[in-house]
């Protein structure tokens, strides 16, 4: 049988598209750089130890693979030497998809993110077709990633069969590390989220991110974006709905941007000159907070034929997957 490649198998939406593809029956093989990641226990994969920097390791990881999700990526907010962001992001992916052309690989999924697409910040929903530039980017994470997809789109315009897909905000179990949204629910849990900014996201279940995925594979045109969000929602709606959930009080305290902007600047100082562990308030998230990050799935829903469940549901398995694994 032949095999299904997948990186960052051990991340929170690499593991989701892992057990989605298992559970077809594909035989996996998953590069990672922690051959024994406890993400990947009880799974029944091919684990292929590798880097995205290591050529040899790519070659390796793609031998006798027949398609490929590409979902590995260095995704911090604040790194003190972005270097390696650029790397791993932008030149992993062009020796990867690079690697798989090839080898002969026949249909490519590149997980990008929503951060990467035109958004007016306003309320009104970004999506696919709406311009925007490298200027427009904030922090090393959206740069590096909207330079690793105009790669991916002139690997496309030379002929190879990739699809590229645009998570906006997943939500649910199995966010081990965990993003900065899962680290927000998890300070929400433990009582650490007194006040809030006005802004706004859109959500989607992991488990549905990863579905999208295979439908991108199945179904998607080469070289087309797909938005795999659901439910735009204010911060404030969130918190009420993780309140309904879990009986915590929601927070009722607006914090005014500019007051955040600068404790974001105080933790960063503290980060880098003293503490060298990352900031409680990445800079780049308060800044990427002061835009409306909503988005329209429209395109993925029609072409894709991607189907949702509720973000309440989202946000119950995520409640229920960081209170069942000790991290509230």
């Amino acid at each position: 049988m032949a095999k299904t490649l997948v990186t960052g198998g051990s991340g929170f939406v690499g593991r989701a598209v892992v057990s989605a593809l298992l559970a077809q029956g594909r035989a996996v093989r998953v590069l990672v750089r922690r051959p024994r990641h406890p993400a990947l226990a009880g799974l029944d994969v091919e684990v292929a130890p590798g880097d995205l920097r290591d050529l040899s390791a790519l070659k390796r990881a793609v031998a006798g693979c027949q398609r490929l999700f590409h979902v590995a990526a260095d995704y911090r907010l604040w790194v003190p030497d972005p270097h390696n962001m650029y790397e791993v992001n932008v030149e992993g992916s062009r020796r990867l998809l690079e690697t798989a052309a090839e080898a002969g690989v026949s249909k490519v999924v590149y997980t990008s993110t929503v951060g990467t697409l035109g958004n007016p910040g306003d309320g009104r929903p970004g999506t696919e077709a709406m311009p925007v530039s490298l200027a427009e980017m904030t922090g090393h994470y959206k740069r590096s990633k909207f330079m690793a997809e105009q790669v991916v789109l002139e690997l496309a315009r030379q002929g190879l069969p990739v699809v590229l897909v645009h998570p906006s905000t997943p939500v649910g179990p199995w966010d081990s590390r965990p993003t900065p949204t899962g680290q927000m629910i998890v300070d929400f849990l433990r009582g650490r989220m007194p006040a809030y900014l006005d802004t706004g996201l859109n959500l989607v279940h992991v488990a549905d991110v990863a579905q999208g995925h295979l439908l991108a594979e199945e179904r998607g045109r080469q070289g087309e974006k797909y938005i795999l969000g659901h439910e735009n929602l204010s911060l404030s709606a969130i918190f009420q709905i993780l309140s309904e959930l879990t009986g915590i009080p929601a927070p009722k305290i607006r914090l005014p941007y500019g007051l955040v902007m600068a404790m974001a600047y105080v933790s960063e100082f503290l980060a880098t000159h003293l503490t060298g562990k990352p900031p409680r308030v990445p800079v780049t998230a308060v800044k990427m907070a002061k835009k409306i990050m909503y988005f329209d799935n429209s395109k993925a829903v029609r072409e894709l034929g991607l189907t949702l469940r509720p973000v309440r549901q989202a946000l119950s398995d995520a409640v229920d997957w960081f209170r069942e694994h000790g991290y509230a």
